[in-house]
């Protein structure tokens, strides 16, 4: 078929590439612009994320709080001008112990994100004079405090929280965090993205041609056939196949993937309250079992080691408006990297497992665990680096850039990073935090550093 060209193509249109593509097109004017996609924009894993956004970050420097912060600059200016067509709240993050040495470190965190430029923190310890409480809103997000508070009180946590479970000692409530429709921001953007003229061609990219250690051209299989689009540069947005791309680019991209599970069911018992905000278990968790089902599973090799001690992090949102009582539940029990496949496997009895974990944070959950109702299982590939952070920037091949390793926040960064790699490309000036993220950062002595004491790795 007739060749093409472009300024850009950008081989993946999920939230991460129609970011970028929207920055080259309305922040700086780029026209030509070609986003390749071989299934529907957004699908792959963009709609199989829970939504939701936070600033709260583990260091060790700031670089991770900076670009969520624009991050969630960029969506508030987009909330606000759309008439909050994207449905962003800020209810927050609730995270829960039942374990009372962690409280210190709690407070330690909490002072390290304050530090790091998440908003100051509050502690309320039942004792006069402290600072007051603010519930989060349902709704909306004008008006709501940041930093975070930490709350110690136990007739304060029953007051507001009196769902969790009575062996709750503290609760830390992070603030600038929340949720809001991703399907609608990434719709949103590519339309305005395509009204000045960002073009969407449907297929999988097959070649890149990098004669002379530059990008020339871009191949394409489409339905029609082959394609040739000229171009001078090419981004490798592929998501969960970005070390895929980046092969046949010819990098090789220091990523895995894991694959993430979520289950959503009727709520119809309400046990979680329509306002709540994100409610995170951060303790290790035990399962409850019968007598009669802990003998089972004790003879099973295969089963065995659901008895035991089982990672931390099992969290749940409310979904929905109106008259909704869908209840979302994540919980990354098995970390172990993936080769991604599509469909994406579903683990025998996820529903229940997820729900059992739940139910340790959340007693009243226990009452679905005789027959969930009606539930539905999907979700998609986290693709991460080491330490968990983005790349970002350009690549070792002349016209080679990268946006992706998003993990399992690719929806809250999306923004800061299109317009990151945007401004890449424009060269643009660039954001204090932007070396932090390119590829180039493995080959700095003082980042190696960092990554042998590299700590939490903040992927919820």
């Amino acid at each position: 078929m007739a060749d093409l060209t472009a300024e850009v193509v950008i081989c993946g249109a999920g939230i991460a590439g129609i970011a970028a593509a929207y920055h080259l097109a309305v922040t700086h004017g780029m026209t030509d612009v070609v986003l390749v996609e071989r299934g529907a924009p957004l699908s792959m894993t963009s709609d199989k994320s829970t939504e939701c956004y936070r600033n709260w970050w583990p260091g060790p420097d700031d670089a991770m709080v900076g670009l969520m912060n624009r991050s969630i600059d960029l969506l508030e200016q987009i909330a606000r001008r759309t008439d909050n067509l994207i449905g962003m709240n800020r209810r927050g993050y609730l995270f829960a112990t039942a374990d009372p040495t962690r409280v210190p470190a709690l407070h330690r965190s909490s002072k390290e994100a304050e530090r790091l430029g998440a908003g100051p923190l509050r502690v309320h310890d039942g004792r006069s004079g402290g600072p007051t409480y603010v519930p989060g809103r349902a709704d909306g997000f004008e008006g709501q405090p940041d930093g975070a508070d930490l709350i110690t009180d136990p007739e304060l946590i029953r007051e507001h929280f009196p769902y969790l479970s009575p062996r709750t000692v503290a609760v830390l409530h992070p603030r600038r965090c929340g949720w809001f429709s991703a399907q609608q921001l990434g719709m949103s953007m590519l339309e305005e993205a395509r009204r000045r003229g960002v073009r969407l061609t449907r297929g999988e990219v097959t070649a890149i041609d990098t004669a002379s250690g530059r990008v020339r051209s871009v191949t394409v299989a489409t339905d029609g056939g082959a394609r040739t689009i000229s171009t001078p540069r090419f981004v490798n947005a592929a998501g969960p196949l970005l070390k895929a791309v980046g092969e046949i680019l010819g990098v090789e991209l220091p990523v895995v993937c894991e694959r993430h599970l979520k289950l959503s069911f009727n709520d119809h018992l309400e046990v979680v309250p329509r306002g709540a905000p994100l409610l995170i278990w951060s303790d290790d968790v035990v399962l409850r079992w019968s007598e009669t089902e802990r003998e089972a599973l004790a003879a099973s090799d295969e089963n065995r080691w659901l008895l035991g001690r089982l990672p931390p992090g099992v969290h749940c949102r409310p979904e929905g408006h109106g008259d909704s009582r869908t209840l979302l539940v994540l919980w990354t029990y098995d970390m172990q990297p993936v080769d991604p496949v599509f469909p994406l496997p579903i683990t025998d009895h996820f529903a229940e497992l997820v729900l059992r974990g739940m139910a340790v944070m959340i007693p009243g959950l226990a009452h679905y665990l005789d027959r969930i109702p009606r539930p539905y299982v999907d979700g998609g590939y986290y693709t991460k680096t080491r330490e968990n952070r983005p790349l970002i920037g350009p690549l070792p091949i002349e016209g080679g850039y990268v946006v992706g390793a998003l993990s399992g926040y690719g929806v809250m960064a999306a923004c800061a990073a299109g317009e990151l790699l945007a401004a890449h490309i424009m060269g643009a000036p660039l954001p204090r935090y932007a070396p932090a993220f390119t590829l180039s950062r493995y080959a700095d002595p003082s980042y190696q550093k960092l990554l042998e004491n590299w700590g939490d790795s903040g992927q919820l």
